[in-house]
């Protein structure tokens, strides 16, 4: 049985978190006994110890020779975005781009592949907060700040911290398929995809909850009762507003209309219904809050690419 060789790169500052999520969820990939298995080893421009971002030394025997002899290339988070990578890290990647190799840039590692030249032309994606910094730098790329990962080609990358779990998942269900995604998931207890599935990327961004207790107790409301009425102004009432304000501080705090916000809700509703049970796509509408089953279809099918009965037949777990 031939192993995925994974190379991840190890430096000074590197996220703790960012160097182990490769290695606990590409090493969690339960497959048959005759299918490959990810080996996830860690490099560095020049071998010996590095200091983490949590100030733990580490030990990293190999040099930047690993990303020669492996099949995928993870690039961590950057600790610095304002600090080019240097011209040996980019020749490394540049080679390892025209053999055809994966390479991975988890949130701030994908400003190292922008140095590269490997985002021209490429849909790309990183950590909200350096979104209007990464759009000036590399305005070649085709910048996805909406996303939480994107895979374009042998290119991936991912937005913010935990997105990297969800980017290995999804760097698993390329290569290994969605039972197997779906089985590693399950061993971490985290959801095999967020909003997106197989359409590749998850097309609404994660919520920034507004500090005012109001607004962010009326969201979670909304979200456990998606099949109620939620007009704006039953929420504007419920956050003791007016239309107009609740309007605004729900934009300042989603970045998001209140219809699109519920709309992307509700079809996270009804993805966790198609997964975990059988009830009619007719059913499963009315449970998740949309008007009509056509309805319903429509916002599946433009959020995430795909009808709900193709979605259930790839990813159901029953």
């Amino acid at each position: 049985m031939q192993s995925i060789q994974v190379a991840v790169l190890a430096f000074n500052g590197v996220s703790l978190f960012h160097l182990s999520v490769p290695g606990v969820v590409l090493g969690s990939a339960q497959s048959a006994p005759s299918d490959p298995q990810y080996k996830v080893s860690y490099c560095a421009e020049i071998p010996g110890m590095v200091t983490c971002d949590q100030g733990i030394d580490l030990a990293v025997a190999h040099g930047l020779e690993l990303m020669e002899e492996s099949d995928v290339i993870v690039i961590p988070a950057w600790g610095d975005q304002l600090i080019a990578a240097s011209s040996q890290l980019i020749t490394a990647l540049q080679l390892a781009h025209v053999q055809g190799k994966l390479i991975v840039g988890l949130c701030l590692g994908s400003f190292v592949l922008g140095d590269a030249g490997l985002l021209d032309g490429k849909e790309a994606t990183t950590h909200w907060a350096a979104r209007e910094k990464f759009a000036r730098r590399f305005p070649n790329a085709r910048f996805r700040p909406e996303v939480l990962y994107v895979s374009d080609g042998n290119i991936m990358t991912s937005a913010g911290t935990v997105a990297a779990i969800d980017c290995c998942l999804h760097l698993i269900r390329q290569r290994l398929g969605a039972d197997v995604a779906n089985r590693t998931a399950k061993m971490l207890v985290t959801p095999p995809h967020r909003q997106g599935g197989q359409a590749q990327y998850v097309e609404q961004p994660v919520p920034q909850l507004s500090s005012e207790a109001r607004l962010s107790d009326v969201m979670v409301w909304a979200r456990a009762n998606l099949s109620n009425d939620l007009s704006l102004d039953v929420l504007a009432d419920m956050a003791r507003m007016s239309r107009r304000t609740f309007t605004r501080r729900f934009r300042e705090a989603t970045g998001s209309t209140v219809t699109k916000w519920l709309n992307a809700q509700r079809v996270a509703r009804a993805q966790e219904l198609l997964e975990t049970t059988d009830l009619p796509v007719e059913c499963i509408a009315g449970e998740a809050g949309f008007g009509t089953p056509l309805s319903f279809r429509q916002q599946f099918s433009s959020q995430l690419g795909t009808s709900p009965s193709e979605y259930r037949r790839t990813f159901s777990a029953r």
